[in-house]
């Protein structure tokens, strides 16, 4: 009886670490399968935002519900056995063809997705521009920007906002109200889904600091200031052109003399300089931007034909006093000088020539 009895000890305890080693073999297998990736070729990249506050459950039940990881059970384990402690919220693109302890990796380093756009504004162009830079980098339209811009109680609160915004920029003549008053910069904004407001508000807090820092400077009209800078701006390139083609400017408009600018007509049929030149209808066309047009003697444009740089708003501030009464740009963009309408033909004439000038159809 007894020889039995101990022989089914001996069975029931092998049995028993059988079934041990197997749980043991499971266990691992469980565990070192909850470890391996979720697919081994051709992984997916998936977005995963892990809020502020979430702790190992949440973030394990998150990355399985997400297909990151195939075991939330596993990944507890794995963080318990080791230790980690510092797993950090934030957006994060995981390939799940990647292990568990890569994956963790990731999230523990707090390698997460910068989603920053970044938006250059060039200096010297028109709002077509700044509408297509905003198109082409958040997930705004172009036609968002100008819908924006129309949006008559919107001008209103910018105007009661901002000190240099006017009641001049509501002038029904005037294509974008905002023209000329965004000024031009590299600017980084939190994601794509950044708001035309926003926007427009970052840049407006720009100039707001700029002007504001030159504001004992400014003796005239901010609005006929912004206008003469962006002339400024296309007529010349260097800040020496800017200054004494605006000291032109401002003698031309002392005088009762139209401007003649050509960028002005270019503006006012919405062509883009390079584009193609102008026509000789259009450059006699009157429109209140057109200063190369009829009854626009002693006139600026309505306003703004471009947002101007600092650099060309400095040079209108502080311009050059001269008798000069004209100026032309070749096809070089280089700047020429003349006091009487003799020395300017004479000066045409020889650009033309030397095939330098710009020839209207």
């Amino acid at each position: 009886m007894e020889k039995k009895t101990k022989k089914i000890m001996i069975i029931s305890i092998a049995i028993i670490l059988i079934g041990l080693i197997w749980t043991i073999i499971g266990i691992f297998t469980w565990y070192y399968n909850g470890t391996k990736p979720v697919q081994k070729e051709n992984g997916q990249i998936i977005r995963v935002e892990i809020e502020e506050g979430s702790g190992t459950i949440a973030i394990a039940e998150l990355l399985e519900q997400k297909q990151v990881i195939k075991s939330a059970n596993v990944m507890k384990l794995y963080v318990k056995l080791n230790n980690l402690q510092s797993l950090q919220a934030g957006k994060y693109d995981l390939n799940n063809s990647e292990d568990l302890a890569s994956i963790l990796n990731h999230i523990e380093k707090g390698e997460i997705v910068n989603e920053e756009v970044k938006i250059t504004f060039v200096e010297g162009k028109n709002m077509r521009s700044v509408a297509k830079a905003i198109a082409d980098k958040t997930v705004n339209t172009e036609q968002d920007v100008f819908d924006l811009l129309a949006d008559e109680e919107y001008i209103d609160s910018l105007i009661e906002k901002y000190w240099f915004l006017t009641e001049d920029i509501k002038n029904e003549s005037i294509y974008y109200p905002l023209e000329g008053y965004l000024i031009p910069d590299t600017y980084i904004f939190e994601n794509e889904e950044v708001s035309v407001k926003t926007i427009f508000n970052v840049m407006l807090n720009y100039m707001a600091k700029f002007l504001t820092a030159h504001e004992d400077e400014i003796t005239y009209n901010i609005h006929e200031l912004i206008t003469l800078s962006s002339i400024a701006e296309l007529e010349g390139v260097s800040q020496g052109d800017r200054k004494e083609i605006v000291g032109v400017l401002v003698n031309r408009l002392n005088q009762g003399m139209s401007l003649g600018s050509d960028v002005t007509a270019y503006y006012a049929f919405k062509i883009d300089m390079g584009e193609r030149d102008l026509y000789a209808k259009e450059l006699k066309t009157q429109n209140p931007y057109n200063t190369r047009g009829p009854n626009m003697e002693g006139k600026l444009p309505v306003g703004p034909i471009c947002n101007p740089s600092k650099e060309a708003i400095l040079a209108t501030l502080d311009y050059k006093k001269t008798d000069n009464l004209y100026f032309v740009a070749d096809k070089n963009k280089k700047v020429y000088f003349t006091k009487t309408n003799e020395e300017h033909i004479n000066l045409i004439n020889q650009l033309k020539q030397e095939g330098l000038w710009y020839e209207y159809e």
